[in-house]
Parts: structure tokens; sequence; C-alpha cells
């Protein structure tokens, strides 16, 4: 997202706070217009709170391998027809182009691979690549407001998958999808705490560069309030009861088939991300 114009990266962040700390404090506020929410609330949380988690991670091999780890947190294999397969010594799959862009390719395969590990169990139909960040994301008091955002170029064609999403480390939920393409032209922002709450977005040519972005905030003791942007537009909010006190993991992944449809492409299927940044609020 870009700052106001004549304003600096702090003055933004305040703005992004200010709109979070808003929309919290709707009950006692009254409804709050999300593009009006800074200009209302610029008291709540002063910039000088903010601290940059990770950030300029995709410039070399050495930085992503200091960022993140390759595959999912628990393994190559998830609900869908790809196995991941990346590492420091195979990029067949994961690459870093010069301008700081991952690169991230499933590729179809030819041979019986068995299946899936994981629930539903499908065939492997793919080889792809996943990665996860080595820091977490877990909401507290000391750390009550956070921001993920990325540009993304992502596969729309049926039968492709891809995500950049957190999750619960070590229970499931929690969940939200920052970005989420199931086969078509559209992003689904999703919101996991035992139930769904799903706002679905058409994306006007995915393949081309968009933001994704999230600002979440601890509203009380267990619960947080999700807000989902498209381009710097906001999308929609949704609650995550009992986020609180639980880390998540950080996924970028390219799955396959599975919840985006059973005929995947026959050829190569690439996804692109750059400028992947996560910032919060310390209150130490």
């Amino acid at each position: 997202m870009n700052a106001p114009k004549g304003s600096t990266r702090r003055t933004a962040l305040k703005r992004f706070a200010a709109a979070a700390g808003a929309a919290a404090a709707a009950p006692l506020l009254g409804p709050l217009d999300p593009a009006r929410a800074a200009d209302q609330a610029s008291e709540y949380i002063g910039a000088a709170a903010w601290e940059t988690v990770l950030d300029g991670s995709f410039a070399s091999r050495a930085t992503l391998e200091a960022s993140w780890n390759y595959l999912y947190p628990w393994g190559s294999d998830h609900n869908g027809t790809a196995r991941m397969y990346a590492s420091s010594s195979d990029a067949n799959h994961l690459w870093l182009s010069p301008s700081g862009v991952l690169n991230i390719k499933a590729t179809r395969i030819t041979w019986d691979e068995g299946n899936s590990s994981k629930d539903p169990y499908l065939p492997i139909h793919y080889h792809s690549a996943a990665i996860h960040a080595k820091r977490q994301v877990l909401v507290n008091d000391t750390y009550p407001n956070w921001e993920l955002r990325g540009q993304f170029q992502a596969p729309s064609a049926p039968g492709t998958w891809p995500a950049f999403w957190i999750t619960g480390a070590n229970s499931w939920p929690p969940e939200s999808d920052i970005l989420e393409f199931k086969g078509d032209g559209r992003n689904w922002f999703n919101t996991y705490d035992g139930s769904w709450d799903n706002t679905i977005v058409p994306v006007s040519s995915p393949g081309s560069w968009h933001e994704y972005r999230i600002w979440m905030t601890k509203t009380s003791a267990t619960d947080v309030q999700i807000h989902y942007y498209l381009d710097g537009t906001w999308k929609a909010a949704h609650t995550g009861s009992n986020f609180v006190g639980k880390a998540m993991n950080i996924i970028i992944n390219l799955q396959m088939e599975g919840s985006s449809g059973s005929s995947g492409p026959s050829g190569d299927t690439l996804y692109r991300a750059q400028n992947v940044y996560v910032g919060r609020t310390n209150n130490g």
C-alpha cells in the first residue's frame, strides 16, 4: 500500500494502527466508515511502538533462508495433489529472481508417487513448493496489532490453489487466509475459529501484481478482529474468536487440485511473490 501523499512511513503505519483501533472500539463509538477510521481514532496507537518482523527476505537465497523454512511446517504434503520439494539444494520448484521475486512452480508428474499423507489423502499428481516463516504471529498484550501483506501474481486456472495464509502452530483453529484462489478469478479472504467466515472477492487479472493485506488487532482477552484489503481497498472485517495467545505460522505455497478442482493443468504453473512484509506494535 502506498503512503498518503506527503506522509512518512511512520505516519502511514500510525494511520493503519488507528484504523484498527477505531474498528475495535466500534461497539462504543458506533458504526465507523473504514475509509475514515484513522482520522476518527488517531489517538489510539502511536507509531513509535511499531516494529518490523519480516521485510526484504527475497533479496537473495541467504536472506530467504534466514527468514523462511522450506516446505510446510508439518512436512511436504497437505490437502491437495501437490507434494512440496524445495530445499537449499533443490531450486527446481522454488527460486528467486534478481529483482527480489519469489517464484514457485508446480509441475505435473507422470509416475505414481502414492497418496498425500494428509487428509483427504489425494493421489500425488504434482511437485511444487512451499515456505513458512521462521518467526510466528502471536497476538497478546505485548503484540496486540499485526500487519501482514505482500504482492502476488497468482494462478487462477482450474486445479490451481495458491495461498498466503497464517494457521495455528500448535492447534487448529486459528486460521486466516490472506490470499487463496481455488481455480477461478476470485480471492477467498477466510477466517476460521471453529466456524468459517468467508469474503469472496473478484480479482481482475489475478496473474498480474496485486497486493493482499490484513490488519489484525486484539479486541478482548480472547478475540481479534481481522481487516482484509485488496490493492489498498478495505474488503471485510472478521472476528477471530480465541486467536489471542495462539502462535500462528506464516505460509506461502502453491497447492494443486483438491478444493480448486480435480482436473489440473498438464503444464507448469507459476506463482510469484514480492514485497512480503510483517510488522507489529510492541508494548513491551
